[in-house]
C-alpha cells in the first residue's frame, strides 16, 4: 500500500520527468535529506539540474519562483513548514495572484507552493498551525488539500503540469503516512467523486442523518467515524471531502444537505472566520429554513501549545466531532 507522502513523491517525480520547464525549489532538499518531511527525497539526485536548495528566506523563494513562471518554467516551491507561509502572502496574495490581471490576460503564472500544516505532533505554536484560510478567497489564488483517497500524487503531478495561475498545495503531516486505501479497506463504503470532491457514506445506509464536510486530517478523522456510529448508534454520515479549497464548488455539499438537512464543518484552522463558516453561510443562503441545523468544529482560537495534554484539548478530535453530531441530532 502506498502513503500519501510516497504518492506525493511520486507525483512529484512525475511531474519533473514529464516537462523539463519543472523546476523544485526549497530549503535543504537535496539528497540525502531530501526535505523536512522526505516528500522531496531521491529526486535531486534524479533530477539533479532542477532541485534547487535555497537560502532560508520564504518571501525570496516565492518571489523568484514567481519570475521564473512569468519567464515560461513551471516552479514547484516547497515551504518548509506552513506556518512560515505567512512571511510569503506578499509574494502570493500582491504579486503572483494578480499578474495576469495587471497585464490584460497576457501573462501567466503557473507555479505551486506545497506546505504542511497542521498540529499534533508537538512542534509547538509557531510549527502547528492550520493557516490556509488567510489564503482562501485571495481572487487567483487556488487552494488545494489533498485527501487519504485517489492518488494525491496524481492530483500534484496535474496541478503541476496543467495549472495556469498560482496554486497553494496543502498537505496536513498526520496524513503524511497514512496508507491509501486500496478497493479491500473501501468495500463498506459507498464513495463517488464529483470534480475534485469525495462523496463517502456507509454503503447501503439509508437517507443520511447528518452530512459533514471536511477535507485534509479532519476528514480522515470523520471517515474512521462512520462505520462505528453507523454499527453502534445507527447514525449514518454523508461525508463530503473537497480537495479543491478556492474556489470552493459547494454543489456536492448542496447535494448532500437535500438529504440531510443537517450541516457539520470540520477544519483544523481555529474557529473565528474559518472555512467552516464560510460553507455553512453559503449553505445557510441557498438552503434557507431546509437547513435544519448546523455546527462547526475547529481549533480553539489559541496558539497551539507544545504540551501533549494541552494541544489536544486545543485542536479538535474524535471527541468533538462526536459531541457535535450527537448535539445536532438532540
Amino acid at each position: 500500500m502506498t502513503s500519501v507522502l510516497e504518492s506525493l513523491n511520486q507525483g512529484l517525480y512525475r511531474a519533473l520527468a514529464s516537462d523539463k520547464r519543472v523546476v523544485l525549489l526549497g530549503q535543504d532538499l537535496l539528497d540525502p535529506y531530501g526535505g523536512a518531511f522526505k516528500v522531496t527525497r531521491g529526486l535531486s539526485s534524479a533530477f539533479p539540474e532542477r532541485v534547487l536548495s535555497t537560502p532560508i528566506s520564504e518571501a525570496g523563494i516565492v518571489g523568484a519562483a514567481a519570475g521564473m513562471a512569468l519567464r515560461g518554467l513551471r516552479p514547484v516551491v516547497e515551504i518548509m513548514f506552513g506556518d512560515f507561509l505567512t512571511l510569503a502572502a506578499d509574494q502570493l496574495i500582491n504579486h503572483a495572484a494578480k499578474y495576469r490581471w495587471m497585464y490584460n490576460d497576457q501573462v501567466q503564472v503557473p507555479m505551486v507552493v506545497r506546505t504542511p500544516m497542521g498540529g499534533r505532533r508537538g512542534y509547538g505554536p509557531t510549527h502547528s498551525q492550520t493557516l490556509e484560510k488567510h489564503f482562501i478567497g485571495a481572487p487567483g489564488l487556488q487552494v488545494l488539500a489533498p485527501a487519504a483517497l485517489g492518488s494525491p500524487g496524481d492530483l500534484l503531478a496535474e496541478t503541476v503540469q496543467t495549472s495556469a495561475d498560482p496554486v497553494l498545495f496543502i498537505e496536513n503531516k498526520l496524513l503524511y503516512l497514512e496508507k491509501l486505501p486500496g478497493e479491500a479497506e473501501l468495500s463498506e463504503f459507498d464513495l463517488q467523486q464529483s470534480g475534485s470532491t469525495y462523496l463517502l457514506a456507509v454503503r447501503g445506509a439509508p437517507q443520511p442523518d447528518v452530512t459533514v464536510a471536511a477535507y485534509g486530517y479532519m476528514a480522515h478523522l470523520a471517515r474512521k467515524l462512520l462505520l462505528s456510529l453507523a454499527y453502534e448508534a445507527e447514525i449514518f454520515i454523508e461525508l463530503v471531502i473537497p480537495t479543491c479549497l478556492s474556489p470552493l464548488d459547494m454543489q456536492p455539499i448542496l447535494g448532500s444537505l437535500e438529504r440531510s438537512q443537517r450541516l457539520i464543518t470540520l477544519e483544523e484552522g481555529t474557529f473565528t472566520l474559518g472555512w467552516g463558516a464560510e460553507v455553512l453561510a453559503q449553505a445557510a443562503s441557498a438552503l434557507g429554513p431546509r437547513l435544519k441545523a448546523a455546527r462547526r468544529v475547529a481549533t480553539a482560537d489559541l496558539p497551539i501549545p507544545a504540551s501533549g495534554p494541552l494541544e489536544s484539548a486545543v485542536l479538535p478530535g474524535d471527541s468533538a466531532i462526536r459531541a457535535a453530531i450527537w448535539d445536532i441530532l438532540n
